[in-house]
Parts: structure tokens; C-alpha cells; sequence
């Protein structure tokens, strides 16, 4: 008889991370730890907001078990970089980004990362924070810019 194993569920994630690259300065990327979307978000979640496990958990769309195993690995990685001076990169992983609600002004904001995409030619650029996408043309085709 063959076991087959559940399929992972998708990790529900609330905040893209500005930036997804720490380490020291000048250090060549030959060591580097991977932190997934999903233990960046278990990260900010616990460890930044507070949040119980419970809670958390049923924000990412997991057990309280597998959130405590994902939170674990996280912290395990984030310590072995700083003790031993590796790179930390967040990518990767099962997850999906799930809307937050409407902002501070009503809109749904997208908070200060994250890209402008060309609807015209799906050209991409960096968000520049306090430009609206909107108001931006694509360097490539000259169509305005939406926010992706």
C-alpha cells in the first residue's frame, strides 16, 4: 500500500516585505539562509504584532501545530545568519496574497513595496512610495502605470 501525502495548504500572506535581502556588509552571497513568505509572515505575526499562535494561525490558513513548526524554522534561520554571518533572503514558498481591507484613506492601499505594472505591455518597475502608480508611464511603451 502507497501512502500518498496531503498536499500542502497555501499559506495565506497579509504584507509584502520591503526588503529581501539582510546580511553584512560586503559579504559575497556563498552563504545564504532562504526565509519563505511563509515564516516572514509567522514572524510578523508573532514576533512583531503579538499575535497568539491560534490567531495566527488561522490568519495563514494553517493548523496551530504546523504555524508553531513553520515559526520554528524561521527563528532557527534567522539565528543561525546572525550567529554565523550568513545572508538571510525572503522568497519563496506555498503561499498567496490576501487583501488586508481598505486603508487608512478608504483605498486599498498596497503599503510601500511592491510594483507598477504596465496593463499595456506587462512591463514591471519598482514602486516608488509617495508616487501613485497611476500617475507614472511605463519607461518602455508610455502607457500609465497600475499598481501590480
Amino acid at each position: 500500500m502507497i501512502k500518498i501525502p496531503r498536499p500542502r495548504r497555501c499559506r495565506r500572506v497579509r504584507f509584502m516585505p520591503g526588503f529581501t535581502q539582510f546580511g553584512p556588509r560586503g559579504m559575497k552571497e556563498t552563504e545564504v539562509s532562504i526565509l519563505t513568505m511563509g515564516e516572514f509572515e509567522a514572524i510578523r505575526l508573532k514576533d512583531l504584532e503579538g499575535m497568539d499562535q491560534t490567531k495566527a494561525a488561522k490568519k495563514m490558513n494553517v493548523s496551530q501545530p504546523t504555524f508553531n513548526r513553520i515559526l520554528k524554522s524561521a527563528r532557527k534561520k534567522i539565528a543561525d545568519s546572525l550567529v554565523t554571518g550568513k545572508l538571510i533572503r525572503i522568497e519563496g514558498g506555498d503561499y498567496k496574497m490576501v487583501g488586508t481591507g481598505r486603508g487608512r484613506m478608504g483605498g486599498f492601499g498596497m503599503g510601500p513595496a511592491g510594483e507598477c505594472v504596465c496593463p499595456k505591455c506587462g512591463n514591471r518597475v519598482s514602486h516608488t512610495r509617495g508616487v501613485p502608480c497611476y500617475e507614472q508611464k511605463c519607461p518602455k511603451c508610455g502607457a500609465m502605470m497600475t499598481r501590480g
